[in-house]
């Protein structure tokens, strides 16, 4: 956002606007320091059920938020709007990340933990993210990439494409976008993904809640193609959970590059 953000050292009454960045603040062991989150923020359980809830991450509760007296908050430019962002930003210090790639969430994991005070505790995370990438890497690399749509919502659908975190965390999965074509989240009319035959079609858990009985109706229009019902969250989410996503990904590339027509 072109500005400095002055911070307290070590903020004692933080809150957060996004989910996967809440889950990593219970990573690093801030129990007692968090006291706002979004409606969205469901993980983890305890702070969902007992922690004051400011609103969702695109429409704030401001008088939630003056009532908690924060002295840190904690937002993201993807899941955020930029207005609130900036009403926000007259009254207190917001941090902001900005993440499309894996190296853009190791930055963000790290610069909160030197934040918060859990420096060493984020490095650590940062170290065994990395090893469980580059786990994967070996394992995929030497594979040709398995084209894949990545849809996230329907009614309309719409595809993760290229200038996302998801599309990079495909390509590190081993899957090349059938979308790279277009940008961001494009709405995809069905003739255009029937037109690019992908070899699989991977239908999110999130935003959209894709389920089994979504699953009929895209199998009928691309019968070549694998779908898979897939957590999104290990996709699109760039805190502590991405230590469980190299091993989801390197499952999910072999059983779908079993299960499809060798070309």
């Amino acid at each position: 956002m072109g500005r400095s953000v002055q911070v307290p050292m070590h903020p004692q009454r933080i809150i957060s606007l996004v989910p996967s960045q809440t889950e990593l603040l219970h990573y690093l062991h801030l129990e007692d320091r968090v006291v706002g989150i979004t409606k969205f923020c469901e993980f983890p359980e305890e702070w969902f059920r007992n922690k004051t809830r400011i609103g969702g991450t695109k429409q704030f509760h401001f008088d939630r938020i003056s009532a908690l007296k924060p002295d840190l908050l904690i937002g993201n430019k993807e899941e955020n709007e930029q207005g609130q962002i900036e009403e926000l930003a007259l009254s207190y210090p917001v941090w902001m990340s900005d993440i499309k790639t894996l190296e853009d969430a190791l930055e963000m994991i790290q610069s909160l933990g030197d934040l918060t005070g859990r420096s060493s505790e984020a490095q650590t995370l940062v170290q065994e993210i990395k090893i469980s990438f580059d786990t994967l890497a070996t394992k995929t690399s030497s594979q040709a990439p398995i084209s894949a749509a990545y849809l996230i919502w329907k009614d309309p659908y719409m595809a993760a494409a290229t200038d996302t975190f998801i599309d990079h965390l495909m390509t590190l999965a081993g899957f090349s976008n059938a979308f790279a074509q277009q940008s961001r989240y494009p709405v995809i009319a069905l003739n255009e993904l029937q037109e690019q035959k992908p070899d699989c079609i991977l239908l999110s858990s999130e935003p959209y809640p894709f389920k089994e009985k979504h699953l009929a109706e895209l199998q009928k229009l691309c019968p070549q193609s694998v779908i898979k019902l897939v957590d999104g969250t290990l996709f699109s989410w760039y805190g502590n959970r991405l230590l469980h996503s190299a091993l989801y990904f390197l499952n999910l590339h072999t059983e779908v590059n079993n299960l499809r027509p060798q070309r």
